[in-house]
């Protein structure tokens, strides 16, 4: 197995409510299958780390507290809560106007965190924590995320957790997308 130096996650979040948006259909759990948290935290993810490594993980704006334990939990000690800033369009390039809990979200953000040394990783200090970028299909992610963390940590062993697609230089994680590697849990691991 590859000791990768970045590892880019997405989690399938699960939800306490059932419904999120418009619909009843327009929940996490109505497009893709959810995990909870602790079976999340039970993937061994720490063993697919090289000594040091970076994590970049999408987390959702009123889960925060889940999204460090998740970081820790594997291994990771967090840097920045809102390392990436993903700032929403919509197709035809106005504001996206999202759902929330407290503000409608037209942003969403993703921490970054480290196992090792951070200075061993970052090779260009250039790279900016926002990125204005349309929205695609439900959660999907702009691909310029994947680029400026290249740009970020340079051509390093990569792996993208909960993968929707193939994304070349990258090996995959995911249910939605022909995996290259499998994930045990940390009880299979021991």
């Amino acid at each position: 197995m590859s000791n990768y130096k970045v590892i880019y996650a997405d989690p399938p979040w699960s939800f306490n409510n059932k419904k999120t948006g418009g619909s009843m259909k327009s929940g996490a759990c109505q497009q893709y299958d959810v995990m909870s948290v602790a079976d999340m935290m039970n993937m061994d993810v720490e063993s697919l780390c090289a000594p040091d490594c970076l994590l970049v993980m999408w987390y959702v704006g009123s889960m925060p507290d889940e999204a460090l334990s998740l970081a820790r939990a594997w291994g990771f000690r967090v840097t920045n809560i809102n390392g990436f800033i993903w700032d929403k369009e919509t197709k035809t390039g106005k504001d996206y106007f999202g759902m929330g809990f407290s503000t409608r979200a037209s942003t969403e953000s993703a921490l970054i965190a480290v196992k090792g040394k951070l200075s061993k990783l970052i090779t260009n200090h250039s790279v900016r924590s926002k990125i204005r970028a349309k929205v695609g299909a439900h959660s999907e992610k702009p691909h310029a995320f994947r680029e400026a963390i290249e740009k970020l940590c340079g051509n390093v062993p990569r792996l993208e957790m909960f993968a929707r697609t193939q994304t070349p230089g990258w090996e995959v994680f995911g249910n939605q997308v022909g995996s290259s590697i499998q994930i045990q849990s940390k009880e299979q691991a021991a």
